[in-house]
Order: structure tokens, then sequence, then C-alpha cells
């Protein structure tokens, strides 16, 4: 079965179309783990931002 070059490019151009859409998938998953990093950080920013408030407020109470 001897395949003509018309079926050669659809073959080439159905791969990268395939390879286009993998590479999209993953990207889209890659963007959700970072968001969800980006929240854990401003949760624990937060957290220091309250200790350091905590800290400060102290700290004018004993001069």
């Amino acid at each position: 079965m001897a395949f003509g070059v018309q079926e050669i490019t659809l073959a080439i151009i159905i791969g990268t179309l395939a390879a286009i859409v993998y590479s999209l998938r993953i990207l889209v998953l890659m963007e959700r783990r970072i968001a969800r990093i980006e929240t854990h950080i401003e949760r624990v920013v937060d957290k220091v931002i309250k200790e350091e408030i905590k800290i400060e407020r102290g700290m004018r109470r004993r001069h």
C-alpha cells in the first residue's frame, strides 16, 4: 500500500495539529498549577502580614 504525496502531507498536517492541541492542554494544566501555587503564596503572605502587625502593635505598647 503506497501512499501518495497528498496522504503524506495530510498525515503531517494532522500530526502537527495533534501536537499543538496536546501542548495547549499541557499549558492549561501548568497554568492551573501555577494559579494554585500563587493562591497558597498569597495565603502565606497574608499570615505573615498579620503576624507583622501583631509584632508592631506589641512593640508600640512597650515604648
